[in-house]
């Protein structure tokens, strides 16, 4: 039994990117929102660091562009494979910056909690969602624990947003689940002192070997992060037939050593224990919706497969769902929440079908090897890639890489489980 009640327009479940980016968006529209936390500020999280511009660009509409300049910023990425290497810098493009940063966790998320905050929205850092509260069918809120005290309180809430993760045991208590048709990754990561901390590029390595060299399909980051470490992490697709035999930790250690020399680190001698987690992708998690409450960032799947970025789409999504949520209270009801699925389709559904599609072809290791050994011999090629890999395709002209992904995209829509 709960030892006390309180009432908010919007409760919202986690407070990593996606949920400290609602619960900005939901204050400055007026909205009474309050943020229930499991953990105390700064607090890390498995995670690349790295942003790139479409990120940069929702921080800085949330007004965080001052600070965020105070962390260390790149240019663009450094390919390598066999033996060979390209910079390439961020393409350019209408909306978004050719430039992104890489900001640790336990930073990144203080920060925009603290935007949050200033904003008007109610942060209970320490406090743990337990259950949520039912009205019938409708979701009607959620019990919070104290968990220094044990205290439990009941916040009743005319909507609830879901930003509890990749994992979220929230949202499987709501009855959200993966699509397993779907592609998913995991990500393995730690630091390294390293003399190369400040470089202007971060790195992707699309040859990554395990211990006896054989051809893994994914990618290994190298993303500098200025204090005098390097962020340095591999990630893997589900779509390798012997994935589940994969242990991360033993591939993390031959890339350590892989780029032990270039990059100066000790590969035995990491700055703190590896950590690990599965990322759902591609939208693979659903219902976006259901009776009062909506569904952000990881919590739904909202990673790009190209890329395993999820902080630019946690961001995106939570802004779409805020400002549903803002209609809802102004008098749409829950009609103005039903529209927030279509809002995500018309945005990334056909996008992430493609890079779905993607992520099953590379799942082939002698596939991905010749690929990557044709693309690392052409920076122009290169160039095309990664504006489509990372998102910024340019709405107001047809180049190479936009007539690349049409045809692709043409692809994926007769690919039946793309």
């Amino acid at each position: 039994m709960a030892s006390g009640r309180e009432d908010a327009d919007v409760l919202v479940v986690g407070c990593g990117p996606a949920g400290a980016a609602a619960a900005y968006w939901l204050a400055e529209h007026g909205v009474r929102v309050l943020v229930a936390e499991k953990k105390h500020f700064p607090r890390d999280k498995t995670c690349g660091d790295g942003l790139t511009p479409r990120a940069v660009k929702q921080l800085e509409d949330m007004g965080l562009g001052d600070e965020l300049s105070r962390y260390h910023r790149y240019d663009g990425l450094r390919a390598t494979a066999h033996g060979r290497e390209l910079e390439l810098q961020w393409p350019t493009h209408p909306v978004y910056p050719r430039h992104g940063y890489v900001v640790r966790r336990r930073e990144l998320d203080h920060m925009v909690a603290r935007r949050a905050v200033a904003a008007g929205a109610d942060l209970r850092e320490g406090h743990e969602v337990t259950e949520p509260l039912m009205d019938g069918a409708r979701l009607a809120g959620a019990t919070i624990r104290d968990v220094e005290s044990g205290e439990t309180t009941e916040v009743r809430a005319k909507y609830v947003v879901v930003a509890d993760g990749a994992n979220s045991r929230f949202g499987r208590a709501l009855g959200t689940a993966r699509n397993r048709d779907w592609p998913y990754g995991t990500a393995i990561r730690t630091y390294w002192t390293s003399p190369r901390h400040d470089e202007p590029w971060i790195e992707s390595a699309l040859d990554v070997k395990d211990r006896h060299g054989n051809s893994m399909p994914g990618y290994g980051w190298i993303f500098p992060v200025g204090d005098g470490t390097i962020n340095v992490g591999v990630g893997l697709l589900s779509t390798f037939k012997r994935f589940r035999d994969v242990n991360t930790s033993t591939v993390l250690d031959a890339y350590a050593h892989m780029i032990a020399d270039r990059w100066g680190i000790d590969p035995g001698k990491p700055e703190c224990r590896a950590t690990s987690g599965k990322i759902p992708m591609g939208g693979s998690v659903g219902p976006k919706t259901g009776p009062g409450y909506v569904v952000v960032g990881d919590a739904a799947g909202s990673v790009n497969p190209f890329n395993g970025e999820g902080i630019d789409y946690a961001y995106e999504t939570s802004r779409i769902a805020a400002m549903v949520l803002a209609e809802a209270l102004a008098g749409d009801g829950d009609a103005a929440i039903d529209r927030y699925p279509g809002l995500l389709q018309d945005e990334y559904g056909q996008y992430f079908r493609v890079a779905r599609l993607f992520a099953r072809v590379i799942g082939r290791p002698a596939l991905m090897r010749e690929l990557s050994r044709v693309g690392i011999r052409s920076h122009t090629l290169m160039e095309w890639v990664l504006r489509i890999m990372a998102n910024l395709l340019r709405p107001d002209e047809i180049g190479p890489a936009e007539a690349a992904y049409r045809a692709a995209s043409a692809i994926a829509r007769l690919a039946p489980r793309a």
